[in-house]
Parts: structure tokens; sequence; C-alpha cells
């Protein structure tokens, strides 16, 4: 199933974890969440473009058929199988302590709620405004078939901004403290964020936590991983030009 690359940490020496990955903002949560915390794994690109996610020994591991999805066969024998990126996020904090509280309950709870925002909000918005404008540019397309998906998602993306753009107000990371609720934004304000904050002088409490996470060297480690392990066609977002 694609290749695979392996990345040792000296920090963790605790089992073996396999992340089934493609350099998009979802799977790049994870593996900047991996290189945050220090953990060894291998990493195996998964390529959605030849439906390797739809293959049954990948499904008995998502059922989703989606990308990411990690197996983590730990020191007891016992194997665990995660998938939806949010899910995996809090599997992570939950496995290491890190960048997700353990000792605070409403600390917790607050990070948690950033997650499922993300999960819920951007990421599907921000996947669905950028499908129609896909959709929209193939020639000879009515534009009464996605002029409405358009308007509708650009205003809710925009919305969504909003609503980090406040967040952020008065401190650097989205609950405070550095933690895996960045880890699940960051890479889709990354990846779309020229293009949905097209207005230079909009959001600039989102500019500056997007620039200080993106300094961070695992975030820089983990943006270069499996970027040429998969072409990706023409008209999707990572192609070569």
């Amino acid at each position: 199933m694609g290749g695979c690359e392996v990345q040792a940490h000296q920090r963790d020496t605790k089992g073996v974890i396999t992340l089934y990955y493609l350099a998009s903002p979802n799977g790049r949560k994870i593996s900047i969440a991996l290189e945050e915390m220090g953990l060894s794994y291998e990493l195996r690109p998964v390529n959605i473009f030849e439906n390797e996610t739809l293959r049954p020994e990948y499904l008995e591991i998502c059922p989703n058929g989606r990308v990411p999805a990690l197996v983590d066969a730990l020191p007891s024998g016992e194997v665990v199988k995660i998938f939806e990126s949010g899910a995996i996020l809090q599997y992570l904090g939950r496995r290491t302590g890190l960048f997700y509280p353990t000792q605070s309950e409403s600390a917790r709870a607050w990070v948690d709620a950033w997650v499922i925002w993300q999960m819920a909000g951007l990421g599907p918005m921000a996947g669905q405004k950028t499908w129609f404008l896909r959709a929209a540019d193939k020639p000879g397309r009515d534009p009464g078939e996605t002029s409405l998906a358009i308007h509708r998602y650009n205003k809710e993306v925009t919305r969504l901004y909003g609503v980090l753009e406040r967040q952020l107000a008065g401190r650097d990371f989205i609950c405070d403290e550095y933690s895996i609720a960045d880890m699940a934004c960051w890479p889709w304000v990354e990846q779309y964020g020229s293009r949905d904050m097209a207005d230079s002088d909009a959001f600039p409490l989102i500019r500056a936590w997007h620039a200080r996470i993106a300094e961070r060297p695992a975030v820089e480690r983990a943006m270069q991983l499996g970027v040429d392990a998969i072409e990706v066609p023409q008209g999707f977002p990572g192609a070569r030009a």
C-alpha cells in the first residue's frame, strides 16, 4: 500500500506505531502530533487516487475508507486500530500526556471542543468550498451548477475564520497552551488560508498564530513527510505545476 518511510525518535520506544498517510490537512494533523510528541512511527503513504483506501485490508483498519488511520502495536500485545484524525489526536494525547490536559477535566473538555469544532466545521466547510471551486473550473461547466454552493460555503468558511479569530484574542494558541486543538486546525489554514484570507487586512490574529506554529521545528519536519510519495493529479491541492 504505497511506500513507507520510517522516522525514529529516541524519546519514546513504547510500541510500534504505523501511520497510514496522505500529505493532506487531515494527514498532517497526525504527522505534526507524532513529531511534536517525539514518537517513533512508520509512515505508510496511501494512494487515494488509486482507491487504496477501499482495499479490504485497509477497510479493516478504517471502515470509513479515508485517511489518515493509525495502528499502535503496544508492548502488552494489544493492538490499537483507530481512524478519524480527531480521535487519533485524542488517543495520542492520552498515550503521551502531551499537548492534551491530563489534570483538569475542564481544560481537557475545552481542547476536545475545539478539536471537534475543526472536525465538524472548519475542515468540512473548507473542503466543500474547495470541491465546488474545483468543479466550477471544469471547462463547459454551467456556473449555475456551482454558484449557490460556492456562495454558501464561502460564507460559512468566513464565519468560521471569524470564530477562530475571536478565540485567539489575547492568547498565542487556541486553548492558551499549544495543544492538539492547534494541530487539528493549523493544517487547514496552512493549505487554504491564502485563499480563505485573501483580504490582507483580515484575520491578523490567525495570521500571527499560523506563523507562530509554522516556525516550530516539529511542524517543519512534518510538512516534509510524504510530499513526493504519491503523484497528485492536476486540479487537486498539492499537484505539481
